[in-house]
């Protein structure tokens, strides 16, 4: 069961939001059409915090990069660099599990054109706060695109000049680092913005922060 102060699944606080999920629904009735839920280890150390659910990913799947082209080369490199059991992530009952490791969004529900306003951004942030104070310390939290960026750094209470998006900038925040990543969404891939070298540079960065933590 996951906490409800990091994640409501009868949320519709958002009225954009919650209309267009109904919208959804109609179209595609076998959907799962609500918030999605965080997916993996709940003491994990290591926390993915995308944008929001694509529509025929996590939002027909229910689980976080499941289901369209965005979560191949996240779950390649989680299986790589061993947090989930295999490279692929086909449903919610296909088996898989992570280790050591937790994905979110920023934003739980679909958004029209995969683009939220900052209301809903700002709506939602209270379960990011609460996601991020539950973590252990020393973890590493990964922001695939500067919306998860700020969003992250907005769930701090920090401010955001002081803290720059950039592909592999690390932050340090205390508790935990932050680590940021283009995201991998099929245009980032298509375009080369993110390459495969370049995102696997970035879990080379995550696990050996892990490991040397570990050791101390």
């Amino acid at each position: 069961m996951i906490d409800k102060g990091i994640f409501d699944k009868d949320c519709r606080a958002c009225p954009r939001l919650s209309t267009f999920l109904d919208d959804v629904q109609s179209r595609y009735p076998d959907y799962y059409c609500r918030p999605v839920p965080p997916f993996g280890a709940r003491k994990a150390r290591f926390l993915i915090v995308g944008l929001a659910p694509g529509m025929h990913g996590a939002n027909r799947s229910g689980r976080p990069f499941t289901g369209d082209h965005a979560g191949i080369l996240l779950y390649q490199m989680l299986h790589k660099y061993g947090f989930a059991s295999c490279d692929h992530s086909e449903s919610v009952d296909d088996g898989l599990t992570l280790r050591d490791c937790r994905i979110t969004n920023a934003v739980k529900c679909l958004p029209p054109d995969n683009k939220p306003v900052g209301a809903e951004i700002n709506t939602c942030n209270v379960y990011l706060a609460n996601e991020l104070d539950a973590l252990p310390k020393n973890s590493v939290v990964l922001a695939l695109g500067g919306i998860a960026h700020r969003a992250i750094i907005k769930a701090l209470g920090e401010r955001q000049v002081d803290y720059k998006f950039g592909h592999a900038a690390l932050h340090d925040l205390g508790q935990f680092r932050v680590l940021d990543s283009y995201h991998c969404s099929r245009y980032n891939t298509n375009t080369r913005r993110l390459t495969e070298a370049m995102f696997d540079e970035v879990f080379a960065t995550v696990r050996e922060m892990l490991d040397k933590s570990q050791r101390e």
